[in-house]
């Protein structure tokens, strides 16, 4: 799927990854609100397992390898 599309699956509580990704395990997640954050916001969890806040690249927004991962 494209970015688009994955980023309409990660507001309504899926997790999407990259297929492309060489990290395994690594997954993206939205969070609406929590606090101290007043505004919603894109994470990562790494191949490692840790949890950062994510930006995406262009080659990011223009891939169509986006899926939804369990």
């Amino acid at each position: 799927m494209n970015f688009g599309s994955a980023l309409a699956a990660l507001k309504l509580g899926n997790t999407v990854a990259r297929e492309g990704w060489n990290g395994k395990g690594m997954w993206l997640g939205y969070m609406a609100r929590r606090d101290p954050m007043t505004l919603p916001y894109i994470y990562m969890s790494t191949a490692q397992g840790d949890l950062v806040p994510w930006l995406a690249s262009q080659t990011d927004m223009l891939a169509e390898d986006w899926e939804i991962v369990s």
